[in-house]
């Protein structure tokens, strides 16, 4: 069985190829950067000991026959290699993608057209105005140079992204940067926060970028480290919280890449031919040649990657001082440490970095109040659902009526033992147009979705929308993951105010929340459905029927007539849920000073067990009646709702006729066939097991008594 199980491991494994390389074609460069780590001097015996065209070439074919295709081409400054047009068409040609990494000082416009090829061109800006550029780059005339290569990418057409990079030098004129960077591109990023010290480890060009360093405090605000737990889906699956730290060995385990190195798919090669699993290894003994007496030798780097790269993984070791160190540091969770930076600034993989913890430090501070500020969580339905926000989360953010189903912070799992379902809330819309969304699979006022890869793509278009693709007025774009328990919403500048103002009717910001749970509820034995429900003496009834069939009239009659004994969980949309082991604990069950221990089922007298079976669960999704409640109890019964000019429960014993009915009334998400096999097999189960009745009623209250004997009946 063991040799079965490690066989299906390992065919379920994605194959170990590198997928992306990063090239850097030259450290030559046309500035002197005060910062730089890697610039080299412009001299002939630099220029000779480069690979050549021919040897770039080669290893280009080499790579992509090992099934490269993404590539990202650096320096130094790659536009100073008198061949990069002929490189860079010869690197881009087949690739999927490319991202270019320029000062843009040396774009002609014969450069500009070719960099009109489909990818991601980033350039660097070093101040706002001229002085302080210049001074940065230590070049005069540079400012000037960099402004007529954007110039020219914009006149040839060729979009691309202004890359603001921070440091003390520049640090003044930070807004002004941004909004110069926001002026020449509608695309603009911050460069790297944080500097690392020089690949030729020079005491004084050391010195040099150890002044530019900014304040620990300014690097978190420039790159915010959103705790782990609020990463949420991107274009393409799961995204990575910002500044989060690198892979690291499990405890005890004192070899530094050996985590890093069995989850990359990418490589990265140096001017010279030397090939290391990261672009920041520096340490020579970690870097292997391609070229042989004749220059590249044939399957170099076929060897490289099969044989010299793994075995870094169990070469490298921090030793004492990692396992002392790093290893068991307290804010190592949120910290950028890694053993390639160790090595840059004390020649030792396994050696800390005194400014990194420093750092880690105020990541950690920021993290503890972001999830304080800009967090809240709710439980529906046994579900638990966090929302995260760019925006602080206010007291009245949220309409009053999600007071009752605050819950306690989860991490991981939520009450039911299931994912949290996590909500991030981001204000501006991304620039979609010339995005790859993947295959559009529904297109109807006021969403197309869109699906790539395990991610859906929501965008909201206008009533009027009849077109494809990405619409003109896009006002809402929406990323979920393949279960759609993560979710990234971004909202157009309107709904800016809306936050500001509060008393939001929906976590999603949405017109109401039952794209998600209703998608979420089928893989979880659940049904959103179209009903009026109440707890009645202990017992769920759910009142089932749609717009105008008298839900919010059946709660009013109820809670007239008799008072305190009825409890309404909502008049328009409830949630039915199959337990095999009865539902966890309201959020009012978990509230107070003990709530951790009790949503734990640890500490204090032991709750009777809950009943297996479905359960009646409240919602906030209120018609006319504004009471809500997060409660819940076993459901004792299903009532379709008929208004007429008598008073009468009948039951209904033809399950499919009750199967159609309530079919009729499940609120549906984009339904799949998947969400519609996991809906049946709810339903099924739900008319085996749960009594329904058809209710014909006036106003006058007279059926009353019948449904309190429904109350009473047992199943």
């Amino acid at each position: 069985m063991s040799d079965l199980t490690s066989i299906v491991s390992e065919l379920r494994r994605p194959p170990r190829l590198p997928l992306e390389a990063s090239v850097d074609l030259t450290y030559r460069c046309s500035n002197a950067c005060r910062h730089c780590w890697l610039v080299t001097p412009d001299t002939p015996a630099e220029r000779a000991a480069e690979l050549t065209t021919g040897e770039w070439r080669e290893v280009v074919d080499q790579a992509r026959s090992l099934g490269t295709r993404r590539w990202s081409i650096s320096g130094g400054e790659p536009l100073l290699r008198e061949d990069f047009a002929e490189l860079f068409d010869h690197i881009t040609r087949k690739a999927i993608g490319y991202s270019l990494n320029t000062n843009g000082a040396l774009i002609t416009p014969q450069i500009a057209k070719l960099l009109t090829r489909r990818g991601s061109k980033m350039i660097a800006l070093y101040g706002a105005t001229a002085e302080v550029h210049d001074d940065v780059t230590r070049t005069p005339g540079s400012f000037d140079a960099t402004m007529e290569g954007f110039a020219r990418l914009r006149e040839a057409g060729a979009g691309f992204t202004v890359q603001v990079v921070p440091m003390r030098a520049n640090w003044h004129e930070w807004e002004a940067m941004k909004a110069l960077a926001a002026s020449l591109s509608p695309h603009w990023r911050v460069g790297a926060a944080w500097l690392y010290l020089s690949a030729c480890g020079d005491a004084a060009r050391n010195e040099e970028i150890a002044r530019q360093r900014l304040d620990p405090a300014d690097v978190i605000a420039l790159d915010e480290p959103i705790p782990a737990d609020e990463s949420a889906a991107g274009s393409d699956g799961e995204e990575p919280a910002a500044g989060a730290a690198h892979p690291r060995p499990a405890g005890g385990d004192d070899r530094v890449y050996a985590a890093c190195i069995a989850g990359r798919r990418d490589l990265h090669i140096d001017p010279y031919g030397q090939v290391a699993h990261c672009s920041f290894i520096k340490d020579p003994a970690l870097r292997f040649s391609l070229r042989g007496p004749g220059g590249v030798a044939p399957g170099a780097l076929e060897r490289i990657w099969e044989q010299e790269l793994p075995a870094v993984a169990d070469g490298v070791c921090g030793g004492q001082e990692y396992l002392e160190g790093c290893a068991v540091c307290d804010v190592r969770d949120d910290c950028r440490w890694c053993g390639v930076y160790g090595y840059l600034e004390h020649r030792r993989h396994g050696a800390g970095v005194d400014y990194l913890c420093e750092v880690a430090k105020e990541a950690r501070r920021f993290k503890d109040e972001w999830r304080r500020d800009h967090r809240r969580t709710f439980q529906i339905g046994g579900m638990t659902v966090q929302v995260g926000a760019d925006r602080p989360v206010a007291a009245d953010t949220f309409s009053a009526k999600f007071r009752d189903f605050e819950a306690p912070p989860a991490e991981g799992c939520g009450a039911d033992g299931l994912p949290v379902i996590h909500i991030r809330h981001h204000f501006g819309l991304p620039d979609l147009h010339g995005r790859d969304l993947g295959a559009q699979t529904y297109r109807k006022p006021p969403w197309a979705i869109f699906r790539r890869g395990s991610s859906w793509i929501y965008l909201g278009i206008s009533p009027s929308d009849d077109g494809e693709g990405v619409p003109t007025d896009l006002h809402r774009v929406a990323t979920f993951n393949d279960d759609h328990t993560r979710a990234r919403v971004y909202n157009d500048d309107a709904r800016v105010d809306s936050w500001v103002k509060g008393g939001l009717a929906s976590v999603t910001m949405f017109p109401t929340d039952q794209i998600l749970l209703a998608r979420v509820l089928a893989d979880r034995d659940g049904l959103f459905l179209h009903s009026g429900a109440v707890i009645l003496d202990g017992a769920g009834l759910c009142f089932i029927g749609h717009s105008e069939a008298g839900k919010s009239t059946t709660m009013d009659l109820l809670c007239a007539r008799l008072g305190d004994r009825v409890e309404v969980l909502c008049d328009d949309r409830n949630v039915v849920r199959w337990w095999p082991d009865g539902p966890p604990p309201v959020p009012s069950q978990v509230a107070g000073p003990d709530a951790a221990d009790v949503a734990a089922g640890a500490g204090g007298d032991e709750a009777a067990p809950s009943p297996p079976g479905f359960w009646v669960h409240g919602t906030w999704s209120h018609g006319t009646v504004p009471l809500v409640s997060a409660s819940q109890a076993p459901l004792r019964a299903l009532v379709f709702l008929r208004q007429d000019e008598c008073n009468e429960i009948v039951r209904l014993t033809d399950r499919k006729d009750v199967s159609s009915r309530i079919l009729a009334c499940i609120i549906r998400p984009f339904v799949t066939a998947d969400w519609w096999e996991k809906t049946f097999d709810v339903v099924e189960r739900l008319v085996a097991e749960v009594p329904a009745y058809e209710m014909r009623f006036d106003k006058s209250g007279a059926v009353v008594p019948q449904i309190e004997a429904l109350a009473a009946a047992k199943r």
